[in-house]
């Protein structure tokens, strides 16, 4: 992406001779583990995990997995009740008419019983739980996979001072609205917390979903965890 390199945030792309084809999810959480290292000890981090506009599917249960194989507590915030989609205008639909405000406040509500001091992960319009959740809980830091909200749309005037955040997205990202990780990214650094914006090949909005076919990028998806458990570790 064009004009943000000056800002100083890391850009870059995965190997290319890293390519692969999918694999099992065992196979994906040691092929990442051995590259970040095993964590020693109890868990590192309380995770709130926060599923896309498409529900907990693959990408999400085999997320939750790899960040348990890295010693991580997970909840995993299902707002759909066990329903999940493949299309995403079908999708977008079904949380349309639950409403984002209803998602958010639900989002809130489902880390109510968790301690201070946890990460949020979304994916897609778990980001922008994640970023609410921020909003009104003390939290370590917070990981926005294919999907970042300005802080106007989620009606906050500034982000958490001093919570760090990490964003990943694709080059081509069909849903990714230009501008907004960058606006993101501004805010996070404005209220004195670190901010990395990693871009990925391809068009792929879901690329770490081994069951998205068209979208699925094995290289993308191992680069991506090995930055997240980096950035686990040393939040959490």
């Amino acid at each position: 992406m064009e004009g943000i390199t000056g800002l100083g945030f890391r850009r870059s792309s995965p190997n290319p001779g890293a390519a692969g084809s999918a694999a099992g999810a065992s196979e994906r959480v040691s092929a990442v583990r051995g590259r970040v290292g095993p964590t020693e000890g109890g868990p590192v981090a309380s995770i709130a995990l926060f599923h896309s506009v498409l529900g907990i599917r693959r990408g999400i249960t085999d997320a939750a997995e790899l960040l348990r194989a890295a010693g991580h507590e997970v909840r995993v915030v299902d707002q759909y009740d066990g329903r999940t989609f493949d299309d995403y205008a079908e999708a977008s639909r079904f949380a349309e008419g639950i409403g984002f405000p209803a998602l958010m406040q639900g989002a809130v509500e489902a880390v109510a019983d968790m301690a201070d001091g946890f990460l949020c992960i979304g994916f897609s319009n778990g980001g922008g739980m994640s970023e609410h959740v921020a909003q009104v809980r003390v939290v370590r830091g917070v990981v926005l996979c294919s999907g970042a909200l300005p802080l106007p749309v989620l009606g906050a005037e500034a982000w958490p001072a001093g919570v760090p955040a990490q964003l990943h997205c694709s080059v081509g990202d069909p849903f990714r609205r230009p501008g907004w990780p960058e606006q993101v990214v501004e805010a996070v650094r404005a209220a004195g917390g670190a901010a990395e914006l990693f871009e990925y090949p391809g068009r792929g909005h879901l690329f770490t979903d081994a069951d998205r076919a068209d979208e699925y990028d094995a290289s993308s998806a191992r680069l991506l965890w090995q930055r997240v458990l980096a950035f686990c570790a040393e939040h959490g």
